[in-house]
């Protein structure tokens, strides 16, 4: 993945919502993981899914993975 952007999941809001920024841009809120799909694909990371977010080394994923979407 050539055109790979860091990405950074920050925790849960209290509406279950995790902000998401793309290599120093704030994409959005995300409230799945399937949110976090569409944001990366959209900065540009085509061919993206579900399970490349789960496990790449690019996104960080802070105040829990990506299994925690509640304070």
């Amino acid at each position: 993945m050539a055109s790979a952007k860091p990405v950074v999941i920050y925790p849960p809001d209290e509406e279950g919502g995790r902000r998401v920024r793309i290599d120093s841009q704030v994409a959005g809120r995300a409230y799945s993981v399937r949110d976090v799909v569409a944001f990366c694909q959209e900065a540009g990371l085509q061919g993206w899914d579900e399970m490349d977010v789960v496990r790449s080394a690019l996104i960080e994923w802070r105040g829990g993975g990506p299994d925690v979407w509640t304070r």
